[in-house]
């Protein structure tokens, strides 16, 4: 595992150092696509290069929002177009049914705009909410308007811890890696409530 942080680590200082800003942008896009490239190492990455005078906090702040909103526009699209069609058609075979895409519709159109910006904070949710958005087609507008508004402090504060930590930088993403699992662990249990839940309904059926 330290292996694959190392490299992963490596590949985003590189692409900062060499693209700047755009860098930023692109990774953090990348990271909002549904790709666990780790915020958490970049924006980080990013704050200690402002504390060296190669960027500015704003500067590093709007890039990794405006990244976030754009690679999570493209994992919605992708949850509209083609996985939408492809969950109505096939989803009975991995257990989502007609009725549990009503339910994630009434969801997002009630809550999503709070849901949207709170999982903009939160490690693990935030690269993979754009989907289950798109799935259930909330209004994109919203969408686009509260997963740049929920990127703001995400972006900032960890460009600003990266920046106070200055060469300590890359400790951060040891520490937020605790959460990543934390939240990994939840979404494993409810996922097999999920499963669980979905196969006692079959059995009653049948």
């Amino acid at each position: 595992m330290s292996f694959i942080i190392s490299v992963i680590t490596n590949f985003i200082i590189n692409t900062i150092s060499a693209w700047g800003y755009l860098g930023v942008g692109t990774l953090m896009a990348v990271e909002s696509a549904c790709v666990p490239l780790p915020s958490e190492i970049i924006m980080p990455f990013a704050g200690f290069l402002v504390a060296q005078g190669k960027f500015s906090l704003l500067g590093v702040t709007l890039a990794g929002a405006l990244g976030c909103t754009v690679g999570s526009g493209l994992a919605y699209a992708a949850g509209v177009w083609g996985g939408r069609g492809f969950i109505e058609k096939y989803g009975k075979y991995i257990l989502i049914s007609h009725h549990d895409l009503k339910i994630a519709d009434n969801f997002f159109n009630k809550y999503g705009s709070a849901a949207i910006f709170f999982s903009r904070l939160l490690p693990v949710v935030r690269t993979f909410i754009s989907l289950p958005a798109g799935l259930a087609k909330m209004n994109f507008k919203r969408f686009i308007i509260y997963s740049f508004l929920g990127s703001v402090p995400w972006s900032f504060g960890l460009a600003y811890l990266g920046k106070k930590l200055g060469d300590h930088w890359n400790t951060l993403g040891v520490y937020f890696h605790k959460f990543d699992l934390a939240i990994a662990v939840i979404i494993i249990v409810g996922a097999a409530w999920y499963i669980r839940r979905h196969l006692k309904s079959l059995k009653c059926k049948n």
